[in-house]
């Protein structure tokens, strides 16, 4: 019996107990929109509207109109209600997602007023968009002069998208996809780049825009998904009363086709820009891709994951394997593995750090691999595991990067887009057994590997390879075009440039009437801080906490060391010894063998280290070491003896297998320049001020990765490789003889039995925690970090307090204020940078300003101080420090995964973060008042003791001398 709308009727429903949750799928009587309802006991309810979006173009069509949908509507006429909502609100999630064939915008809260305020917000941006040509010279593109009221000065391109995009196309692995992508599929609309290519962008019209709205902004091309406690029906009251009534169904499928299939493979050869400041040699990458099935065909699905896992899944797999040790590459490409994203599967692997002339070798070794795959298949066993992975990630309630009920949305939102059978992606249960079966043929995925791979003529082999004068042309190129086009325009038209440009500074300076929008406020903020209650037990003479969650067949367990006392070298070697600790030999089992056993007993293992200051000190500086395990519970005892292994047993003498490592991590790390760039620009800042932030900084951040690469080089030598070998040992023994405590997280019932399977892991103590006191000699800070990146990413910070002081709670308040009241205007609407804003860190005792993927620098920095003028000389309202106040709070509320949960509150325990110094600390911020941000302000951020770096490419480093900035060499 269906309990929907009587303007929706029931598709089909179905029970899903490997999830917990029962999946129904309505369809609207008159549109034909779609509506995928998840119910779950859960009260973070989610939603997500997505429309099919098929571009035929890079010019960003969909991605800009993502972005100019959220910029006002019919209802909430004003220039910001997407950013507004944001701080009006206790979300636990608020986003929008521009993918190759889908544009989607999710939210997330655990407060039924807060969901109801931005269902109705939301509803009314996408099928009501007011689209204003103001929005879209601020948010797509637009030419200016580079002196404003200038007509003579030269033209230049701004617009959010725009810069956003430059700097997403500076990453080198975005880059490849997006060039494999062009040559797999020459007919979809797969072969363009939906977020837009920098070149292509400002081809995209105003008018072009808002006929792609009208045609597909349409609720009979609109998927609908919910997900939580609330009632399908109680959704679709809603749909019907604020949007779909005002629709009749439109007569246009909007649909992506199968791409036409190659005869013959493919293969290519293309360039990216790069410096040569660390030379050109070695920096080609080589890929082979295949187009497979189709993405709505489960089975089709899931028997391309399972080989693609058997060929892939750990460094014993044979595909992986060829990757990891061949000397054509220093490490298998950061894309290898299989892609179900679009309309139909895309398996990929190469590598990177290789030369144009190697191509042919790598092709014919990974075609030489399949071949005998396919002739001799693969034993039974390592099937098995790679099924046993499929399973555990089927089982495994997530979410504590989105929220759970967001991750299974995503999953089945593939299938509803190309209107297949979306429950069915999350049902996949049969669909395992099946393929459980299957497997115990020995020519299952030999087969499968032949008729996939080795007979698919539809591969592409891509060579992409550095150019140094390639930034160069492309910048020579677009400012010829923009000399030409400046050269082309009447009086009229510069003048109309100048009046825009003004038109839009007007506009991002005016004030809206904010209270035409919902709120919720500090009196909906729930009284207590959510509370997870955990059991001390012995173990022993040792401690075990126990958390009893749904984890829905999964175990947690982690072995807890204290960080014993560490040589400087030593501690820069931690993360490293952490990433080999599960990836080389124990015992008489090498590597390959020990990846084997991993893959069939776990879900995860590794080690990490974490450390944090004193609550209340910010020189007391305390650590731990992680061993970490995740497994079904049957395999409860199998992963304890595995974790046991690893610290009793490991063996460092496999000299290669280190070196490869050494080589894909450093690989990963350069790579995640340009995308976190941000985040590695505040770590250089503050890490000045004391022992915390310099750790972060020289293990995690820019200095770390300087010094991996010259720890990398130092490996060509034997001898400098046995040393590391040795070096891994010493800390190994230390961490060994370090006292140890345990965490386990699993279903109440199996606790008790798991408890006793720990006692193996137990061992004495013979090694004293490092003294938290050790001295620190504080600096001032004013760094050029160079990257190969074609934007800035700007950071100011100053020392300020730890967590228990009284002023910590309102400086977690200013960020959120500065960001919201001025720097979002200044820095983004204004400025073009993606994003930008201010927070607190209080292990650190810092607060920083940021940017990310910004066109400017000085102005950048000079708008940090001018936040800070501005709050000291404008007048504010108290709402405003109400806004920043439920931002904090819904950071500090937002829910994880059972799981996750456990975690966080167990680590907050053991730094002294309990639950009543978390709760006093979120009373103290709802108390906060706008003289308190202003006290703290004056106190602490003053701008003569900043600290400031900046990531930047070729481009940016005369602007960042002038600035007096000192340059470093990454």
């Amino acid at each position: 019996m269906s309990n929907s709308h009587p303007a929706f009727e029931l598709v089909t429903s179905a029970e899903i107990e490997s999830l917990g949750v029962r999946v129904e799928e309505y369809r609207h009587v008159n549109t034909g929109a779609q509506h995928l309802h998840i119910a779950a006991d859960n009260d973070e309810n989610v939603f997500l509207v997505a429309l099919r979006t098929v571009p035929h173009d890079s010019t960003g069509v969909a991605h800009i109109l993502e972005h100019t949908a959220l910029c006002g509507s019919d209802k909430y006429p004003v220039r910001d209600p997407f950013f507004m909502m944001i701080r009006r609100s206790l979300n636990t999630f608020m986003n929008a997602f521009t993918s190759s064939d889908w544009t989607a915008y999710p939210f997330a809260s655990q407060n039924r007023k807060d969901f109801d305020n931005l269902l109705d917000v939301y509803l009314d941006a996408v099928f009501f968009a007011r689209l204003d040509p103001l929005d879209f010279a601020q948010e797509g593109h637009r030419l200016e002069f580079a002196e404003t009221d200038n007509p003579e000065s030269p033209l230049v391109y701004k617009g959010v998208v725009y810069n956003e995009m430059k700097g997403a196309m500076s990453s080198v692995s975005s880059q490849l996809w997006q060039t494999l992508s062009k040559h797999l599929f020459p007919t979809t609309t797969y072969h363009y780049n939906s977020g837009g290519d920098p070149t292509d962008i400002p081809k995209l019209s105003y008018e072009q825009l808002v006929e792609f709205y009208r045609s597909h902004y349409h609720p009979s091309n609109a998927i609908f998904m919910t997900f939580g406690d609330i009632p399908a029906a109680e959704h679709q009251a809603a749909f019907e009363e604020k949007a779909l009534h005002k629709f009749e169904p439109l007569h246009k499928v909007i649909a992506v086709g199968r791409e036409d299939r190659y005869q013959a493979p493919l293969r290519v050869e293309e360039y990216y820009p790069l410096s040569d400041e660390d030379g050109l040699q070695e920096k080609t990458h080589i890929v082979l891709g295949w187009l497979l099935g189709d993405v709505t065909d489960l089975e089709e699905s899931l028997t391309a994951h399972l080989l693609s896992g058997v060929l892939l899944d750990n460094s014993a797999s044979p595909l992986m394997k060829l990757l990891e040790t061949s000397e054509l590459g220093t490490s298998p490409s950061p894309l290898v593995g299989l892609d179900d994203s679009q309309r139909e599967l895309v398996f990929v692997c190469g590598i990177e750090g290789s030369e144009r002339d190697r191509a042919d070798e790598l092709e014919k070794q990974v075609l030489a691999v399949l071949e005998e795959v396919a002739e001799k298949g693969v034993p039974y066993e390592q099937v098995a595991a790679s099924l046993h992975q499929l399973e555990l990630h089927q089982r495994e309630i997530t979410g504590d990067g989105y929220p759970y009920g967001l991750q299974l949305i995503l999953t089945a939102l593939t299938g509803a887009t190309h209107r297949g059978d979306a429950i069915g992606l999350l049902n996949i249960d049969a669909t395992l057994e099946k393929l459980r079966e299957q497997i115990r043929d020995p020519r299952f995925i030999a087969d499968k590997a032949r008729k996939l791979l080795l007979e698919n003529q539809h591969r592409v082999r891509l060579v992409l390879s550095p150019d140094d004068k390639l930034a160069e042309r492309r910048e020579a190129e677009e400012k010829a075009l923009l000399a030409e086009t400046r050269a082309r325009l009447s009086d009229g038209e510069k003048q109309r440039i100048i009046q825009t440009a003004h038109a839009l500074a007007e506009r991002q300076q005016r004030e809206d009437d904010a209270s035409i929008l919902p709120k919720v406020g500090v009196e909906d903020i729930p009284p207590e801080l959510p509370k997870v209650e955990g059991e001390e037990v012995d173990l022993g003479t040792q401690k075990l906490t126990r958390y009893s969650a749904g984890t829905n067949g999964l175990v947690y367990q982690q072995m807890v060391s204290a960080l014993p006392e560490f040589s400087e070298e030593e501690k820069q070697l931690l993360p490293y010894y952490c990433q080999v600790l599960s990836e080389v030999g124990l015992g008489d089992k090498d590597y390959l063998e020990v990846q084997q056993w991993q893959t069939r007993v776990a879900g995860a293992l590794h080690g990490f280290t974490s450390s944090r200051t004193a609550i209340d000190d910010l020189h007391q500086l305390s650590g731990h070491f992680v061993l970490s395990g995740k497994a079904l519970a049957r395999n409860q005892a199998a992963l304890t003896e595995l974790m046991q292994a690893t610290m009793a047993e490991i063996r460092f003498d496999e000299l290669p297998r280190i070196k490869e490592l050494l080589l894909q991590t450093l690989a990963r790390r350069e790579q995640g320049v340009v995308g976190n760039g941000h985040a590695l620009a505040m770590a250089a800042a503050s890490a000045g001020y004391n022992r915390a932030a310099f750790e972060s900084h020289a293990t995690g951040g820019l200095l770390g990765l300087r010094n991996l690469k010259a720890m990398v080089r130092s490996l060509d030598s034997e001898q400098g490789l046995e040393k590391l070998a040795a070096q891994f040992q010493a800390i190994h023994d230390k961490i060994v003889a370090a006292p140890r405590q345990f965490l386990l997280i699993g279903e109440e019932d199996k606790l008790p039995e798991f408890s006793q399977a720990l006692a193996p892991l137990t061992a004495e103590a013979s090694l004293a925690p490092a003294d938290p006191n050790a001295p620190f000699e504080t600096q001032h800070i004013q760094q050029l970090w160079i990257a190969n990146s074609q934007v800035n990413f700007c950071a100011k910070a100053y020392a300020t307090v730890p967590m228990t002081h009284a002023d910590a709670a309102p400086l977690a308040v200013l960020g959120g204020f500065l960001r919201n009241g001025f720097l979002h205007r200044s820095i983004r609407e204004q400025g073009g940078a993606y994003g930008g804003g201010a927070s607190h860190d209080s292990n650190i005792g810092v607060f920083r300003f940021y940017s990310y993927r910004d066109p400017r620098m000085a102005e950048t920095l000079q708008d940090f101080d001018a936040a800070l003028k501005w709050l000291a000389h404008e007048k504010h309202k108290d709402e405003q420090v109400e806004e920043a106040i439920l931002g904090v709070v819904g950071a500090l509320d937002k829910p994880g995964s059972p799981a996750g949960e456990a975690k966080k509150a167990f680590h907050s325990n053991l730094y002294g973060r309990s639950h009543a110094v978390r709760q006093e600390f979120r009373r103290q911020v709802t108390e906060v008042r706008l003289d308190d941000l202003k006290r703290v302000a004056a106190t602490y951020l003053k701008p003569e003791q900043a600290s400031t770096a900046v990531v930047t490419g070729a481009q940016g480093r005369e602007a960042g001398l002038k600035l007096e900035l000192r340059e470093e060499k990454l």
